[in-house]
């Protein structure tokens, strides 16, 4: 696609795959950012980015860096013991 700064419904539902009515829920739900333009909706091309999984927000990146800090306290030992092997 071009460079855009905002997609519509039908371009993101075409970018993922899916339907217009299923970006359309996808954005009630707040799954997509996306903002109210008269009667429409567009979604700025940087939330595209991670809808897309090309990027990552500094909110995913912390609950990663809190789940990888979590898994090496309960399993630690057993991470180490993978590791001699």
């Amino acid at each position: 696609m071009e460079n855009k700064q905002y997609y519509s419904l039908v371009d993101v539902g075409r970018l993922l795959g899916i339907s217009r009515i299923s970006v359309y829920n996808k954005v009630k739900k707040g799954e997509i950012e996306a903002v109210r333009v008269g009667r429409s909706w567009a979604v700025p091309a940087k939330s595209l980015e991670y809808v897309l999984g090309r990027s990552l927000r500094e909110k995913d990146k912390v609950e990663i860096d809190l789940a990888v800090k979590r898994v090496v306290v309960e399993f630690g030992d057993v991470l180490e013991k993978l590791g001699k092997e």
